[in-house]
């Protein structure tokens, strides 16, 4: 079959794809994701050609990349930036996934690969930030390495792993180099997983219909006898579109007239080791678990309660056992208030973690980022298993 007829047919089939008629604008941020992610891959492969991973070359050829290279300052721009943008498409991506229950059966598998790469962009994104060697760089690199060292017998080997050598220096920005190019090309193959998995399983609907997805084979019709299904072209690519657009334009505000927002003002100053920035804390997208980190008086249990609230989101599929009867059941039935409140609580407390981060966990900041912490950790542990067996006896009832 010549190559042309194959690829017309594939994109014939990807625009007869069916989806549930009434998927909302959250589900428009996984088209955010793709665009930001190709503008990532597009500025950091240009970045990569004039950047020296070494300890005493590293900042002055950022520097001379944004000062002499032509647009070099734009190419920067865009990709700090494009972190920035699509680290916060990610986290509402995944917590569109949590409002939705879309971890649920048959996507358990689907859900895995979304939070894999959610820790993998989270590695790629601290490997880059350690990159430009700046102040917070350098210190960022220090304080992970001392969190990586208090983990109990193999800490001092994976310090020096993670170092390559005693401090952070040129082995480390080597180390970190490597690991944010190969992860960039790891993080594409993913998602083309994770696509290709929800066009197997279908897509989850906010209606929360059993059976709803597309690949359940649900084409029932609805109260005014319409399909709940639709084909993804043109209805769900003109949405795409807009939203794409609506982000474009947000981002341009962001990156010409509040590059505060996404920029450090230490970082613009080269790595010293003899001194000691007066506050160091990481990128916003990391301080919920800085805060953790923090509210946790010892070093391991810090980075177990840190490393754990990621590592929770795999196990959320079977933590929750309901299924989408019985999420209809509750959801839309009487206890439709409570999974309301618990969302609310959950994204507050990741936010208050993050606040506590910010503030270094001190005076009565200790007592939020504890308080938050615990809420954070209760809505999985205890809430998503108490919910699914309510709602299955309301069903029963």
């Amino acid at each position: 079959m010549p190559a042309g007829v194959g690829v017309a047919a594939f994109v014939r089939a990807y625009g007869a794809f069916p989806l549930p008629r009434d998927l909302n604008f959250l589900w428009t941020v996984g088209a955010m994701l793709v665009a930001l992610l190709a503008l990532m891959l597009l500025s950091g492969l240009t970045l990569a050609l004039t950047y020296t991973p070494d300890a005493s070359l590293a900042f002055s050829s950022v520097e001379a990349l944004e000062r002499r290279a032509p647009s070099g300052w734009l190419l920067r721009s865009l990709h700090m930036t494009g972190a920035t943008f699509f680290m916060a498409a990610l986290y509402l991506h995944v917590f569109r996934g949590l409002c939705y229950a879309s971890y649920r059966a048959p996507r358990q598998g689907l859900w895995t690969i979304g939070t894999l790469l959610l820790v993998l962009v989270m590695v790629t994104a601290f490997a880059g930030y350690v990159l430009p060697w700046g102040q917070m760089s350098y210190w960022g690199a220090d304080v992970a390495s001392k969190a990586v060292g208090a983990i109990p017998l193999i800490g001092g080997t994976l310090e020096q792993v993670f170092l390559g050598g005693d401090a952070p220096g040129s082995a480390t920005l080597h180390r970190m180099f490597v690991l944010h190019f190969t992860l960039a090309f790891t993080i594409v193959g993913m998602v083309v997983l994770h696509v290709a998995v929800l066009h197997a399983k279908g897509s989850t609907s906010p209606s929360y219909r059993p059976g709803s997805g597309g690949a359940s084979g649900a084409t029932l019709p609805d109260a005014a006898g319409r399909s709940r299904m639709l084909p993804f072209h043109p209805y769900f690519t003109v949405k795409d579109t807009l939203g794409v657009v609506v982000l474009a334009i947000l981002f341009t505000l962001v990156m010409c007239f509040w590059p505060g927002l996404v920029s450090e003002v230490e970082n613009y100053r080269p790595a010293n080791p003899l001194h000691t920035p007066a506050n160091i804390e990481p990128e916003w997208y990391f301080l919920p678990f800085y805060g953790m980190l923090q509210a946790v008086p010892s070093k391991f249990g810090g980075l177990l309660v840190s490393g754990g609230a990621v590592a929770i989101l795999f196990l959320v599929p079977w933590l929750d056992r309901g299924t989408a009867a019985t999420c209809a059941a509750g959801r839309w039935g009487g206890l439709r208030w409570l999974p309301c409140v618990a969302l609310a609580v959950l994204a507050c407390s990741f936010v208050l973690c993050g606040l506590a981060g910010r503030h270094h966990v001190q005076g009565g900041w200790m007592l939020v980022g504890r308080l938050a912490t615990l809420g954070y950790y209760l809505y999985f542990l205890a809430f998503l298993p108490f919910y699914a067996r309510l709602a299955q006896k309301e069903l029963r009832s």
